[in-house]
């Protein structure tokens, strides 16, 4: 019986149009920009970088503290500081370039008219591979009720994004903090978009009983980590069940190949890895190498052959 070398897999996979190396990503805002990140371990082996999430002009982001752990988890309230999309294109992109992996802008927009313009300034650069659009973000025209908690206004927003940037391919990142994600998705997919991330963070709040306060300065944040796998899972599960044909990029609580390969078995296409960089720099590496070791095992030739195979009976 003649064994084969993990070199022998095929770690490449499509996410509709955008072709990765192997299906792990470097989930958006536990990278920093990637650049921060390549002393600890080699970039050029992910799938792709996520870059931290860009809003049209620079912004500060939420008063500290900002983040706070969890059982099995983490809570941020970062407020999506960051430099700005001029800032990225000018200095950050540049950066990133030498590593030859695929490179995603996240962008966020508290109007409509905000995603639109930032894909047009996007879609102009040179050496990005997609894009995707975050809709958890507020609507400041609406109350500040988040536009993914609308399946109109995510159909809205990826069908001006995929106009704006038409060469470019998009992925919406789903919030999970709604009623039916499967709606939610197919509101993405009737706006044009290529994959759908899912998910974002569940909303959250931690309490330092001892001062009577909360733990986080903005009272409420994002929950991340080991804690929401489940959730996320039962998510990408049921999305794939009911549209097949929709690719997903399945994150959170991600921290090892078998989680990996968890997430790939519920349907997803690719996987992103996020709060465990926080814990663990070269995280992401880990866990190329234990989906590497994990198909090995398993006799799986492609990793590509893992999406959807969960067997129910």
């Amino acid at each position: 019986m003649t064994v084969r070398s993990a070199s022998a897999i095929d770690l490449s996979v499509d996410v509709g149009p955008l072709r990765l190396r192997n299906p792990v990503l470097a989930a958006s805002g536990t990278l920093g920009y990637g650049v921060e990140f390549s002393e600890f371990f080699d970039l050029t082996r992910l799938g792709g970088i996520v870059a931290k999430g860009l809003t049209r002009h620079p912004q500060r982001g939420n008063p500290a503290p900002r983040l706070v752990e969890t059982a099995s988890g983490m809570l941020n309230a970062v407020g999506l500081d960051n430099a700005g999309v001029d800032a990225f294109l000018a200095e950050k992109l540049p950066a990133l370039r030498r590593f030859g992996t695929a490179i995603i802008a996240n962008i966020s927009g508290h109007t409509v008219d905000e995603y639109a313009e930032m894909a047009v300034l996007l879609a102009a650069a040179t050496g990005l591979a997609a894009i995707e659009v975050n809709v958890s973000c507020p609507n400041i025209r609406e109350g500040g009720i988040a536009f993914g908690a609308s399946a109109e206004r995510i159909t809205e927003i990826t069908r001006l994004v995929r106009q704006a940037a038409p060469r470019h391919p998009v992925l919406v990142k789903l919030s999970p903090n709604v009623t039916d994600i499967v709606a939610m998705a197919a509101a993405a997919q009737e706006g044009g978009a290529h994959a759908v991330c899912i998910a974002n963070t569940w909303l959250g709040m931690a309490i330092d009983a001892e001062r009577r306060r909360p733990a986080l300065a903005n009272v409420t944040g994002g929950l991340s980590g080991p804690a929401i796998k489940p959730l996320a899972l039962r998510m990408v599960w049921q999305v794939h069940r009911a549209l097949p044909e929709l690719p997903i990029i399945g994150l959170g609580g991600i921290m090892s190949g078998v989680d990996a390969a968890e997430y790939l078995l519920a349907g997803a296409t690719a996987v992103a890895v996020g709060t465990a960089s926080l814990v663990d720099p070269s995280a992401a590496g880990r866990v190329i190498d234990g989906l590497e070791r994990y198909c090995l095992r398993h006799g799986v030739r492609a990793a590509r052959d893992l999406t959807g195979a969960l067997e129910i009976t």
